[in-house]
């Protein structure tokens, strides 16, 4: 499943509304670092050029 920079931005906007909601310590942490975790991929997201398969392996697996 390949998701684009507009996907991982709305992502992170649900994820900080998450976080500065009124919820208990731990859940508005793992919020908070859902939010940065979702900001950086929509960077790196539109940071890519179209025609770069991102999504191809570093090291190619053998069919199973």
């Amino acid at each position: 499943m390949v998701h684009d920079s507009e996907y991982f931005r709305r992502r992170a906007a649900e994820a900080r509304a998450a976080a500065s909601s009124r919820l208990a310590g731990a859940d508005a942490d793992v919020a908070g670092d859902l939010a940065l975790a979702y900001a950086a991929l929509a960077r790196r997201r539109a940071a890519t050029p179209p025609h770069v398969e991102e999504d191809k392996p570093a090291i190619p697996l053998p069919a199973a």
